[in-house]
């Protein structure tokens, strides 16, 4: 069959038919952004300690019954002990004054036997308030955002898998319910183990409707309008869903109450199964040639163009073999088959995984970046809106490798200098943390356009599909990256930067894609080159780069 792009350069490459699939495939990944990250304030620590229950205690001891303990060089209350109520309750009645008749610091201390009292400043409530998951069971905060992103991580590995097997569409959509439904029913979640699981089911739809809207927008739009929804599209629908995500946790301070806010915007996006089609490629690779024929067709009347009589070549050929011949059905282990196609696979997986970690480390570390989480957050999600946008250009202009190498290393050396900043300037450790979560988005960003590039048809939504599965190792490690702060500050940032400048050198080992058609088959695969000059002009005898030579 001849190339899919030539075979529809009639259409044009902006017209109504694009049009409509780019924006509404844009706005399928809105409600993403703001979900994604709405851990940050669903599982946020609310400031807390020991509640003291209503016993007749004077106010100095009712002052002084929580320990004062120093944390980074501040003074704050202890929020996991308090002094034996039975003694001080003693001391009280019989006329002591603390620090001046006792010592605090020979008292006795025993935990929080009677429960915690949680500060109200910054949210009515979180899981964390609703269900203790403090102190001893501190643990399940972290492992809660563990969860969530373990069904990130099952969703990913078997929706690429489906999608390749059973379209794009359905999967698209399937998945987007699943999110919607499940983020929905969270709120009437009466235990931290019923949450979980809750919150698992809906980790599962969370990523796979985001990597089959990406894969079905890349599949049928073509030149710069590929490039432009692959980078900044989908990308930036994601961030401007992330900044509102802000909004959405300052105006509504209880948990409950803000996972039902984000659950009902999923729901105006169901009807778009009508406007939005199946991919023509996954369609003609499947053998449906008539169904493909029949999508470019009405593609065709709403670009007010006229079809060829026969839009592709070998329609009746490829009927006869889908007659005679059974289909040829590529899983998993068709990543691992090929010399050529295992070493890409395992490269990008190990690419993806780094990039997660830093990516989402970064992100659900707003809540320590500013004392106002609502702003930190906001901040976070506009530093992707110029990383996205770079994104783009250097998709248009620099070769894939470099572009990656490049972005990458700048964001593992800012993340690496933040310990050496002064803690006096404060504001220069946020800048450079942002310029390390700028470095990654931007990677990350680049990573999808060049993963689905390096792919083939066949196999393009499961290798993607499976990419993301193997990233979301890393970001059900991130929750507890962060925790090694504890031990020392900078080692989450170290950590951090040191994947970054790994990812940076595993890139040297990919394939170069830029200018260059999707690979239709596994025989078409790109293969490894060295690395040239970036603005090295195509010999004029070469392939049009059928990617970047079309106008909008």
């Amino acid at each position: 069959m001849e190339d899919y792009d030539d075979a529809t350069a009639f259409l044009g490459h902006w017209g109504r038919f694009q049009q409509t699939v780019f924006f509404l495939l844009c706005a399928s990944i809105f409600p993403n952004g703001f979900g994604a990250f709405s851990v940050v304030f669903v599982t946020d620590i609310p400031s807390h300690h020991c509640l003291v229950p209503e016993v007749n205690l004077t106010q100095d001891w009712l002052k002084a019954i929580i320990p004062v303990k120093v944390v980074n060089g501040k003074q704050e209350l202890s929020s996991c002990s308090r002094f034996r109520l039975d003694v001080v309750r003693n001391l009280s009645a019989r006329g002591f004054v603390p620090g001046r008749d006792v010592n605090l610091t020979d008292l006795e201390q025993e935990a929080c036997v009677d429960g915690w009292s949680y500060s109200t400043d910054v949210y009515q409530s979180t899981i964390v308030s609703e269900f203790d998951l403090v102190c001893g069971d501190q643990w399940k905060q972290p492992f809660t955002s563990t969860v969530y992103f373990l069904g990130v991580l099952v969703g990913s590995f078997f929706s690429g898998q489906l999608s390749d097997r059973f379209g794009r569409k359905p999967i698209l959509f399937g998945m987007m319910a699943v999110q919607t439904f499940f983020t929905f029913v969270l709120i009437f979640s009466p235990s931290w183990t019923v949450f979980c699981i809750l919150f698992f089911i809906s980790g599962l739809g969370q990523t796979s409707n985001y990597v089959a809207a990406f894969v079905l927008g890349t599949e049928i739009l073509t030149g710069r309008v590929r490039v432009l929804f692959s980078s900044m599209g989908v990308c930036l629908s994601f961030a401007f869903g992330y900044m509102m995500l802000p909004l959405f946790a300052y105006l509504l301070r209880d948990w409950r109450t803000l996972c039902l806010a984000l659950s009902l915007p999923g729901l105006l996006y169901l009807p778009l199964w009508w406007f939005i089609p199946e991919s023509p490629r996954w369609l003609l690779c499947q053998g449906r040639v008539a169904e493909a024929d029949a999508i470019v067709r009405r593609a065709a009347v709403k670009n007010n163009v006229k079809a060829p009589q026969v839009i592709f070549e070998d329609d009746a050929v490829r009927a006869d073999k889908t007659e005679t011949q059974p289909k040829e059905h590529h899983t998993i282990f068709s990543l691992l088959k090929g010399a050529n196609i295992r070493h890409t696979t395992i490269i990008l997986c190990l690419l993806w995984s780094s990039l997660s970690s830093g990516y989402y480390g970064l992100s659900l570390n707003t809540s320590r970046l500013h004392a106002n989480a609502y702003i930190s957050s906001f901040i976070s999600a506009a530093v992707e809106v110029p990383a996205y946008i770079t994104s783009w250009v250097a998709l248009r202009f620099v070769p894939r490798r470099v572009s990656v190498i490049s972005i990458l290393l700048l964001g593992g050396v800012s993340l690496y200098f933040i310990q050496l900043v002064p803690q006096s300037l404060a504001a220069l450790s946020v800048t450079l943390e942002m310029v390390g979560k700028f470095g990654v988005t931007t990677g990350t960003s680049l990573m999808f356009v060049y993963t689905a590039e390096l792919f083939p048809t066949v196999l393009r939504n499961t290798a993607t599909g499976m990419c993301m599965t193997v990233s979301r190792v890393g970001s059900c490690l991130a929750p507890f990256l962060l925790q090694l702060g504890v031990y020392f500050k900078y080692l989450p940032y170290i950590i951090l930067g040191t994947l970054s400048v790994a990812s940076a050198l595993a890139a040297l080992f990919l394939p170069e894609s830029f200018g260059r058609p999707l690979p239709q088959t596994i025989q078409q695969m790109h293969k490894r080159e060295s690395i040239s000059c970036p603005f090295i002009r195509r010999k004029e005898s070469s392939k049009p780069v059928v990617l970047f030579e079309s106008r909008l």
